[in-house]
């Protein structure tokens, strides 16, 4: 089953979401735990839970995606940032057990004027202290586009965090095609050796879900622009690539593209079920 859906509004709680995601023809979702920029996380409703729960079962909808503040960065050397990044990772992780067994990701965070192990190392602690063995989501660190001093650029980085995880089972990847590209990974004209690349370096069994963006920039930019799916550099028989991958199309893809509207990922949904469909 092709699995796809693209980042929503929580604002109206879980049964909007997923009525939202069924009138684009999504069976996923993807969607902030709390303000992308602040800190409250608004209160979960039970009814509200229980009336997702039963429509997604009715809709086939498995498997959601939750994302972490941006403002998270468990990487920080100051003690108020990290302290912030503990509480939102605790009552987050405690939260996705309202609906249990999905995904939650996150930006690992930026070094800011430290050396990157010094930051992998602060990323791992945090996630040591926030990972508990009876939760049942699996937190996903997502490929970033390496701008600035932020951490996840590489394979490498990713895979450094992860070695340092005591409850590294509870942990995987997500693949953010704008980021991996903008970060200098040719998904274009080389998808199978980025692929091989990312089986070597993290293993494909840590490969959990995949942001699907076009990039508005060249190739090893940096810069991390989102576009919409065929206008961007990337292209869309790239990215209808990725979906296709045989190794790669059995993952939840959501798309993060800048559409003003609903209706505008409804289309790129329709196009990339079109090429989904004829492979």
């Amino acid at each position: 089953m092709f699995t796809i859906g693209c980042h929503l509004s929580s604002a109206k709680g879980y049964l909007h979401m997923a009525k939202d995601a069924v009138s684009i023809d999504a069976n996923t979702f993807q969607f902030f735990t709390r303000n992308p920029r602040g800190g409250r996380a608004k209160e979960i409703d039970p009814k509200d839970v229980a009336a997702y729960t039963a429509f997604a079962a009715d809709h086939n909808i498995t498997r959601i995606l939750a994302h972490a503040p941006y403002t998270l960065n468990p990487a920080s050397d100051k003690q108020q940032t990290r302290d912030f990044a503990l509480m939102v990772l605790a009552e987050d992780l405690g939260r996705m057990e309202e609906t249990p067994h999905q995904l939650y990701n996150m930006h690992p965070g930026s070094a800011v004027g430290q050396p990157k192990e010094a930051a992998i190392a602060k990323i791992a602690e945090a996630l040591n202290e926030s990972l508990l063995p009876v939760q049942t989501t699996t937190l996903l660190l997502e490929t970033m586009s390496g701008k600035g001093s932020e951490v996840g650029g590489t394979f490498e980085e990713l895979a450094a965090i992860i070695a340092q995880v005591d409850l590294a089972d509870h942990v995987g990847v997500c693949l953010d095609t704008c980021h991996v590209w903008d970060a200098g990974y040719d998904i274009v004209g080389d998808l199978d050796g980025v692929i091989d690349e990312f089986d070597r370096v993290l293993g494909l069994d840590r490969l959990r879900a995949i942001h699907l963006n076009d990039s508005q920039n060249a190739r090893g930019s940096h810069k991390d622009r989102h576009a919409r799916i065929g206008e961007g550099e990337i292209g869309f028989e790239a990215l209808a690539a990725v979906t296709n991958h045989p190794k790669l199309r059995d993952m939840p893809f959501y798309l993060e593209t800048p559409n003003p509207t609903l209706a505008g990922y409804g289309e790129e949904i329709a196009s990339l079920r079109q090429a989904h469909a004829k492979e």
